[in-house]
């Protein structure tokens, strides 16, 4: 590793800090969330209490406007029925109180119990329709609905008014995909809507579990998101509470886990959408606590349905890819979106390069450490000609240094600093040396490096995968656990992590003793290059194992890989060839300094020069 790829390095950590920097909670988050920690179950208690006190009070105000003169008198008291629809991958139970989905369990994953995953159940989740009439208003949570025409797949929640009409609630489970197509439709209800009433009230709300091990590296993938119309999809700051009142009209709205998603798909957008993402207390078995509010297209007559779809599913980039197919308004939904894949470039290259290669080597059936490997490698092979331009100036550096050595010792006063540069700039262009040509091939290869950054914490096929002593390479593989939280640290010690920084701290010293990068050139530079490995340890121990893995056989990859062409590069070659091109250059030019590049800041150090001795001139008189 050379120094540009050093500083390719630093640039990597400096992102990563600030990405880290950017979501970390601030101080005075901190401050209430250990405040909090101590009372957590009371806390939960209490959110309880207030929970059912509430729905206690909106279920007896609904039950005071419904006397017997109402619509739908007796339609706020009943029994709940519970109705189950299931294909090969989820299992869907509905109530027959406010008519809706209750509970999500995905058949192809499991939880941290080893059980089916249950992404959401009754007391976990809310769904509510205002509707608007001329004398009253229904709240759907607060009524019974009766089921009709249940099969293994669809179920009718009818909602009966006592002039004969209803409201009627389709539910149709497609086969074989995690997609729910929702039909709302009213009928013989002219009377009881306004003439101009085209719109209805929702509120969806529901409490993301913490489904994966690490609670602080799930939520910063764990956010509500929205896709507006025409528009890229965004969401809410994952770290903090967050509102937001979107003026855009949307495509969808998303419930978001690190893996695992519950979606609300509009055929005819959503409009005026309020949105509200609370972060939940470590310990508490929540993530964040999501509500939307928000209304969508209604005809009271019941001649044009309202047509909606909800995904309760993985976040896997060709499941949701493929999910856009199923979508009843025939547009790219861009479900895909919930995968985050970092930024414009970035994501370009891990759609089109990442995850067809680790989908492809997956299709082998091999396990997924070894996927990871083979991945480096290829990762590797195809960036070594950016490496090898790089290590080659670096090289070409190395070996002009006796004469940057000479340039130093016949300058060493700071008053002679631009003339020494000057004449460094000098040397290199005789000799056809850029000491930037090593700063490209690394620029090159930085999309690549960060790509894998951004694929690896996303990728749920990584999920409950184990690989040598890490059970999960989608989590932190602690080796050693202690019980209180040490700063930026946390309570465990991750020896993946541990491994990629000390391959770091080798790559470091390695190169430091082959460029002699000296006390005098850059001790500064010297010093943040044996830190910047130290402080990875505090920034990914938290991260997860499979990415630490990837990050710690690169590091190994790259020490063998500039040992190999240290061992095969002739340096005393290197110079002859650099002075063949000298003395090349001199006759074609006549003695005369060469074009391009080099030639161009040499003529402009040597007009700085002019100035400055003009300067100096006037200064003396």
């Amino acid at each position: 590793m050379d120094k540009n790829t050093l500083v390719g390095f630093a640039l990597i950590g400096a992102v990563v800090i600030g990405f880290s920097i950017y979501n970390r909670p601030s101080q005075e988050e901190m401050a209430r969330a250990k405040h909090y920690q101590d009372s957590i179950q009371a806390i939960a208690q209490k959110e309880a209490e207030r929970l059912a006190q509430a729905a206690t009070a909106q279920s007896q105000n609904a039950t005071l406007h419904l006397d017997s003169t109402s619509m739908f008198y007796g339609a706020n008291q009943g029994t709940e029925q519970l109705t189950t629809l299931e294909n090969n991958v989820v299992k869907l139970t509905f109530t027959n109180k406010g008519g809706r989905v209750c509970a999500a369990i995905l058949k192809d994953y499991n939880g941290q119990d080893g059980k089916p995953l249950m992404l959401f159940d009754e007391k976990d989740s809310g769904m509510n329709f205002a509707f608007e009439g001329k004398n009253e208003n229904i709240l759907t949570e607060d009524m019974y609905f009766q089921p009709t025409n249940v099969t293994n797949s669809t179920v009718t929640m009818r909602l009966a008014a006592n002039n004969g009409g209803y409201i009627d609630f389709d539910y149709k489970l497609l086969p074989d995909a995690y997609m729910v197509n929702f039909t709302i439709r009213a009928n013989g209800m002219q009377n009881f809507f306004p003439p101009a009433l085209n719109t209805v009230n929702i509120n969806w709300r529901q409490r993301a579990r913490q489904l994966e091990k690490g609670f602080s590296f799930e939520q910063r993938y764990t956010s509500l998101t929205y896709k507006p119309v025409e528009k890229s999809s965004d969401y809410l700051n994952e770290m903090k509470e967050a509102k937001e009142d979107v003026t855009d009209r949307l495509d969808w709205i998303a419930f978001k886990n690190q893996f695992f998603s519950s979606v609300l798909i509009a055929d005819q957008d959503f409009d005026k959408a309020s949105l509200t993402s609370t972060p939940q207390q470590e310990g508490s078995g929540y993530m964040k606590n999501y509500t939307a509010d928000m209304t969508t297209f209604f005809d009271p007559t019941g001649k044009q349905p309202t047509d909606m779809q909800f995904y309760f599913g993985p976040n896997h980039f060709k499941t949701l890819l493929n999910s856009n197919d199923l979508s009843l308004s025939q547009k790219d939904l861009e479900l895909e979106d919930l995968v985050y894949l970092g930024w414009p470039i970035i994501r370009w290259v891990n759609r089109w390069f990442t995850i067809n290669l680790f989908d492809w080597l997956s299709g082998w059936g091999l396990s997924m450490g070894v996927v990871l490997l083979l991945m480096t490698i290829i990762v590797k092979v195809l960036v070594y000609p950016a490496t090898y331009k790089s290590y080659m100036s670096s090289a070409k550096m190395r070996v002009l240094k006796p004469y940057i050595n000479e340039i130093n010792a016949k300058y060493p006063k700071k008053e002679d600093a631009l003339k020494k540069q000057q004449e460094t700039m000098a040397l290199y262009s005789k000799y056809g040396v850029s000491p930037m040509g090593g700063c490209l091939p690394m620029l090159i290869q930085m999309p690549v490096f960060m790509a894998l950054f951004f694929f690896v914490p996303n990728a749920i096929e990584l999920r409950q995968q184990s690989f040598l002593w890490a059970p999960d390479l989608s989590t932190y593989d602690d080796i050693i656990n202690w019980g209180t939280n040490i700063p930026l640290l946390g309570n465990h010690l991750s020896l993946f992590c541990l491994l990629f920084s000390i391959t770091n701290i080798l790559n470091t010293m390695y190169t430091m003793k082959q460029q002699d990068m000296g006390q005098q050139q850059m001790p500064g530079m010297k010093l943040m290059m044996y830190i910047m490995p130290v402080m990875f340890i505090f920034i990914f121990n938290g991260y997860s194992s499979g990415l630490n893995y990837y990050y710690f056989i690169s590091g190994l990859i790259g020490i063998l890989t500039m040992v190999i062409l240290r061992k095969t590069t002739d340096e005393n070659k290197l110079l002859a060839m650099l002075e063949a091109r000298k003395e090349k250059k001199s006759q074609k030019n006549g003695g005369k300094p060469g074009g391009g590049l080099m030639a161009k800041l040499e003529a402009l150090q040597k007009e700085q020069e002019r100035l400055q001795q003009e300067r100096m001139n006037k200064g003396k008189k």
